[in-house]
């Protein structure tokens, strides 16, 4: 393979690999590289992805955008700690891309910089927070009682209930995605678990 062809068209160098099968530590030096400079990144593309809710009302009284920094501010008025804010920032991120299971695309995002029980909450708050209209499209209102065993079982009910369902006031004065970037790129600075956060790692 030529040196042309492992130049991408920014000057990039490439590796030569055809399979991974292939694959040499220098490619993987050159995938590293890359990997490490994309990832920080994520906070920019997180705050950009969540501004295509604005404007995305859905039949409800505030747009999916003003329902989340409804949601983070009243958690952060509540002195809720910044884990916990971002993830009220984001549980509803996934509704542009996972319309059937958007609390999980929302838990994986943010899983890597959380403890257990904020990703619990986000993972799971879409069945705790159909207690209050599920049973007005003929679904079951309790769907949220097959996890009463769980620990965080109160902890995600108190989420809907204090932050999450109540977030729907045109007339709350809600802070500014400016106000909360901060929060989101000190949370997601570094990941508290991932099988890639070795590759994050300077050599």
């Amino acid at each position: 393979m030529g040196v042309q062809e492992t130049i991408d068209e920014a000057g990039a160098e490439r590796a030569k690999f055809r399979e991974m099968k292939q694959g040499t530590a220098e490619d993987w030096a050159i995938i590293g590289g890359e990997y490490r400079a994309f990832a920080q990144g994520l906070p920019d593309r997180v705050l950009e992805h969540l501004k295509l809710l604005d404007g995305d009302f859905g039949g409800f009284p505030v747009d999916r955008l003003e329902h989340s920094l409804q949601t983070a501010t009243r958690a952060h008025r509540d002195g809720r700690d910044e884990q916990y804010v971002v993830m009220a920032l984001l549980h509803d991120i996934g509704d542009t891309l996972g319309s059937y299971n958007h609390p999980e695309v929302a838990a994986s995002i943010i899983k890597p910089f959380v403890s257990e029980e904020v990703h619990w909450i986000c993972q799971n708050h879409g069945a705790f927070q159909g207690y209050y209209y599920f049973h007005f499209l003929g679904m079951d209102q309790n769907a949220r009682d097959k996890f009463r065993d769980n620990p965080h079982f109160e902890a995600c009910r108190e989420f809907c209930e204090k932050y999450d369902q109540a977030a729907f006031d045109p007339d709350y004065d809600s802070e500014s995605l400016e106000f909360f970037e901060p929060m989101v790129r000190r949370v997601m600075a570094k990941p508290l678990a991932s099988m890639y956060a070795k590759a994050m790692e300077e050599e």
